[in-house]
């Protein structure tokens, strides 16, 4: 069914046009924002900002064809939020909230009934959505939520429960709430669904009682969500399957599409400090030209390749006709690499902006509490990378070739570079083992996953010296990695810590 009275002056022009124009505006927006100290350091974006964003519409790149939208196409919702991290981070981030974690679920899983009216809000109201997970007792321990619902005569839902630290908190218009059914004993289901409340509607309002006062990311609200609604029979996502698989779906979408959210915040690091290295001059000759410095920006240059690797490949499986719930091991790597990198980024940036990267409107230290987030929010990287490691171990137990390089040699998402880490990754491997040396062994396997995409890219016709130098610094950390791996002296905290530990009362002993 398609949507009357849309809004069609972005929606029917060609993407190459749409994202140009999209560009000019927020380029010209931030370029306003910087010069305004007061502006940096304000909660949310101004009602004029925020008029000005949504007048181009940018969310219709992820809304279906079939609704008045561009079309769900997976490179056009990169390429946006690429052109929103070259700008703001924030920006970003609240286009990836609305397209990953409502849209997109909600495109796929949606009753058709209400689908046309609800997007049509989107594009001509220009409304938003978000994902109500997390509650205060179960961070990343989703499963366990308490927020519960139950089912009247009617067939309408109550939901009660408490959440908090959802992005755009208090700000969008639709959320997308996660909730397990109340049993009539009174105990909770193990399955989750997910129900859609409309924030205008008053028996669908959910309360904020508490706003955060978060470091970074000053302009996505975050806060303490109280939930007593009532939605109706209609509002309930659809899972193919089980709810839990639904939810996965969702999240693993989300965590493939972080790449479109990084890539253009590294591009611009990578602009910023070498424009600087080579207009800063030190004993007579520029920054550029000291080989600490090289290296330095070689980190930069090769995340940005990394980085273009994973849009490159997501643009080809993240769109909602596919089920990503099985795609775990792509999803994590994907995430918590693409995360990682951002954050090194930043620490690179302000470190060669020296004294200027600790200006406010500097990118550099801006964006060092900007991106820290994304190393938490939708798993901690730690969690990440031992998940990882635990599900290639079971494949490979399932094989029986507990030999890392030689599983890496014949599996799907490595075959190609596994080779060129042989020196490093020829080890043994045991299901059983610490937590921090899966940590360490997720990591590795993330790399040469990692590789493996760069090799396909290349052979497309990207760059190849910019591949050859990424490889070369996963090969790099790599064998950093596996030297931590294969180093048995394991450590512990120390109890007592504050017994003679005191330097000093040493010296009076000394002295004595």
């Amino acid at each position: 069914m398609m949507v009357e009275n849309s809004t069609t002056t972005t929606t029917a022009i060609p993407f190459g046009e749409f994202i140009t124009q999209f560009k000019a505006t927020i380029k010209q927006l931030f370029a306003e924002r910087e010069q305004n100290f007061a502006a940096q350091v304000q909660r949310g974006f101004s009602t004029e900002e925020l008029t000005k964003i949504m007048a181009q519409t940018p969310l219709s790149v992820a809304i279906p064809s079939a609704y008045g939208g561009r079309g769900a196409h997976p490179r056009e919702c990169m390429s946006l939020l690429e052109a929103c991290s070259y700008e703001s981070i924030p920006l970003t981030l609240m286009c990836g909230i609305n397209i990953a974690l409502f849209i997109e679920p909600f495109a796929k899983y949606g009753d058709e009934s209400i689908k046309s009216r609800i997007f049509g809000k989107f594009l001509d109201d220009k409304c938003m959505g978000g994902l109500m997970i997390t509650e205060p007792d179960h961070g990343s321990d989703a499963l366990n939520m308490k927020t519960s619902y139950t089912t009247s005569a009617s067939g309408d839902y109550h939901l009660t429960g408490t959440k908090h630290w959802q992005g755009l908190t208090g700000l969008a218009d639709y959320w997308l709430v996660a909730a397990r059914k109340m049993t009539s004993k009174g105990a909770l289901s193990r399955d989750v669904d997910l129900f859609v409340s409309e924030d205008n509607i008053p028996a669908q309002h959910i309360n904020v009682t508490e706003y955060y006062e978060n470091y970074g990311l000053y302009q996505i609200p975050y806060g303490r969500n109280e939930i007593d609604i009532n939605v109706p029979g209609t509002h309930r996502l659809q899972p193919e399957t089980t709810g839990i698989k639904m939810l996965m779906d969702t999240l693993h979408r989300s965590r493939l599409q972080f790449p479109g959210m990084a890539l253009g915040f590294l591009r611009r690091a990578l602009e910023e400090a070498t424009n600087h290295c080579q207009e800063r001059m030190v004993r007579g000759k520029s920054l550029r030209q000291f080989d600490q410095i090289e290296q330095l920006l070689v980190r930069l240059e090769s995340s940005y390749t990394i980085c273009s690797s994973m849009c490159y490949a997501s643009s080809h499986g993240t769109s909602i006709d596919f089920d990503l719930a099985l795609k775990g091991i792509e999803a994590n790597t994907f995430k918590a690499v693409v995360s990682d990198l951002m954050q090194e980024s930043a620490q690179i940036l302000t470190q060669l902006l020296g004294g200027k990267g600790y200006l406010v409107q500097s990118l550099g230290s801006r964006s060092i509490m900007d991106s820290r987030p994304f190393q938490i929010f939708e798993g901690p990287n730690d969690m990440l990378f031992t998940q990882l490691a635990d599900m290639v171990l079971k494949a490979m137990s399932k094989a029986k070739e507990m030999n890392l390089l030689s599983f890496m040699k014949t599996y799907e998402l490595s075959r190609r570079s596994a080779e060129i880490f042989k020196a490093d990754i020829n080890v043994n491997l045991d299901r059983a083992m610490p937590q921090r040396k899966s940590v360490i062994i997720g990591e590795v396997m993330a790399f040469v996953i990692i590789a493996h995409n760069i090799m396909q890219m290349r052979d497309q016709g990207f760059n190849s010296q910019l591949a050859e130098n990424a490889l070369i610094r996963l090969q790099q950390d790599v064998s950093g990695r596996m030297n931590s791996y294969t180093n048995r002296r394991d450590n512990q905290p120390t109890e007592g810590y504050m017994e003679d530990s005191s330097w000093y009362a040493l010296l009076d002993k000394v002295e004595v």
